[in-house]
């Protein structure tokens, strides 16, 4: 199990086993980005190969560099799972109107080989 809360600076990440889902949100510039996504990669390492199926959910505002490096690693592990032959895919939520969000979302999804969904929120909308 992960659970981690956000702060002002990073983001939420939490797994749901009964969706097989694992959901990070908010914001992601933390002081140490490598220190923060620690947790997640070592969880990843233990708990991913026993996982025939996951859903990885996404709405980062704003991510720093160095976030945008640990997404990639985190998106390469997933894409390497999927590639034994787990049901892998992710939905990528960004803000409406926030061009940046989509276009990095896009660059995200290009370097992939697992279903790749990009949804747009609009302004007030929940995040489901």
């Amino acid at each position: 199990m992960i659970a981690i809360e956000a702060t002002k600076s990073s983001p939420r990440i939490v797994w749901d086993e009964e969706t097989n889902t694992l959901e990070i949100s908010g914001e992601s510039y933390p002081e140490n980005s490598f220190e923060f996504f620690a947790p997640l990669f070592e969880w990843l390492q233990e708990q991913l190969p026993r996982l025939p199926r996951l859903v990885f959910r996404v709405h980062i505002r704003y991510m720093n560099s160095s976030s945008t490096k640990c997404m990639l690693d985190i998106l390469d592990i997933l894409t390497e799972r999927a590639a034994e032959g787990a049901d892998i895919s992710v939905r990528w939520y960004y803000d409406a109107g926030n061009e940046r969000a989509l276009d990095l979302a896009e660059e995200f999804r290009e370097d992939l080989e697992i279903p790749f969904e990009i949804l747009p929120l609009e302004p007030g909308a929940p995040y489901t």
